[in-house]
């Protein structure tokens, strides 16, 4: 907490003081209480107000009447990094630093309101996690959207900025929940999330283990998270099992990562790349699988852990099999002309990375024609699948047969329902 007492933070008191406005930091007080209170009472249990962090310190001296509340700044992580430098550089070498880049790297992100993105009540609310250029920050202020322009408090709320609140598990739950990545419904409701609780409500000794996310995917205060198999859930190299290497080419194909006809990479493959999404070598996944191995071993053996982190693997190779079947069998009605390639995807083929399902939404022109065949093997993929491997990971057996094997199964077999109709009806 010494970093906070820097020319930055007291140093802009120490100007204010020595230039007759001492009161200016009181000024911003004293309006805000009545305009935000919220803020200010959260700024006052802070240990910024503690160590005199002032209003200005973080927004600028621009600001000064109501009149003028546009010359605020909104600070990025840059200004953060002015004190908590250490933070900041593993913040940004860590998965959380390409949450914009990657969502702005799908293609479906571009045909969504602006709401739902740059505004944060969307996608854009959990992927604004990632430190932004100047010209990303500039054109989201240019859509009028001033107050997304910082991840740092995304975990640590603004304004207590509390380092108690960003180790609270529930500081994850706000993104880690929901339709494609339930990891907050999975571990709160494993053993793991269930001796939390108990531990919670005094039903467990001081002295029990109780895993919380930041324990397995942060710990000791670290900001460079990663995980061995990624948000995809593909790697390379290939397996060495012909079949499990062919269905993962099948899949790598369906996110365009692969070309469909030539196998060949894409220029997907570069922006899978530059977010950091997948390992792309043996050594950079046995890097990651062994940190969670090492994890797991403070309170479990390590022949237990690799067995319980292999059934996971395991499980995610025959999830492929039924994944790389449905896509063939949506694959084929391209090829035969019974399915019109949508308007937006690279190839006449199925593209996962499409995301979003519409049902002729007329904000949603570019996927008007998106096919239900088509939906039903994008909620398998980005559902589903992702329920049945992750829930392995988070020790959950309800996840991970009913809401993620099982349904797979179900999309399955829709899909081959669906696709002997479409045959039989094409004209």
């Amino acid at each position: 907490m010494n970093r906070l007492r820097t020319a930055f933070g007291l140093g802009v008191l120490a100007l204010l003081a020595s230039s007759g406005v001492a009161g200016a930091a009181d000024s911003c007080v004293d309006c805000h209480s009545e305009i935000s209170p919220g803020q200010v009472q959260d700024w006052k249990s802070s240990r910024h107000a503690e160590n005199d962090i002032s209003c200005a310190s973080c927004h600028g001296e621009a600001h000064t009447t109501a009149q003028d509340s546009s010359k605020a700044v909104m600070p990025s992580e840059k200004v953060c990094a002015e004190c908590h430098e250490e933070q900041f550089t593993s913040f940004s070498h860590g998965k959380h630093n390409f949450g914009w880049s990657s969502l702005n790297a799908i293609p479906a992100t571009h045909m969504a309101p602006d709401e739902l993105i740059e505004g944060g009540r969307g996608c854009g609310g959990c992927h604004n996690m990632g430190i932004k250029t100047e010209a990303q920050i500039k054109d989201q202020l240019a859509k009028g959207y001033r107050y997304q322009t910082n991840s740092c408090d995304e975990c640590h709320t603004r304004h207590s900025f509390s380092k108690k609140e960003a180790q609270d598990p529930h500081a994850c739950q706000q993104c880690h929940m929901g339709y494609d990545h339930p990891q907050w419904e999975m571990w709160s409701s494993s053993k793991h999330g269930s001796r939390y609780f108990a531990k919670l409500a005094g039903n467990l000794p001081d002295s029990s283990a109780v895993p919380t996310c930041q324990t397995c995917h942060l710990p000791d205060g670290t900001h460079e998270n990663h995980t061995a198999w990624g948000f995809l859930g593909v790697r390379l190299p290939l397996p060495e099992d012909k079949q499990e290497a062919a269905d993962r080419v099948t899949i790598l194909k369906a996110l365009g990562v692969l070309n469909p006809e030539t196998g060949a990479a894409t220029p997907i493959l570069d922006a899978v790349k530059s977010v950091d999404m997948v390992r792309l070598d043996q050594a950079s996944w046995e890097k990651e699988r062994n940190k969670m191995l090492k994890t797991c071993t403070q309170c479990h053996s390590e022949s237990y852990a690799r067995e319980q982190l292999e059934m996971g693997d395991a499980i995610l190779g025959k999830a492929d099999r039924l994944m790389a079947e449905g896509i063939e069998t949506v694959a084929a009605l391209y090829k035969d002309g019974i399915i019109k390639k949508p308007e937006g995807y690279p190839f006449n083929y199925p593209f996962l990375l499409s995301f979003m399902h519409t049902n002729g939404a007329a904000w949603n022109e570019k996927l008007d024609d998106l096919s239900h065949i088509d939906q039903v093997l994008l909620r398998m993929y980005m559902k589903h699948r992702m329920r049945a491997y992750q829930a392995f990971f988070h020790v959950n057996p309800d996840y991970a047969y009913w809401y993620g094997w099982n349904m797979m199964t179900e999309d399955l077999g829709e899909i081959k329902e669906l696709a002997k109709i479409l045959r039989a009806t094409h004209k």
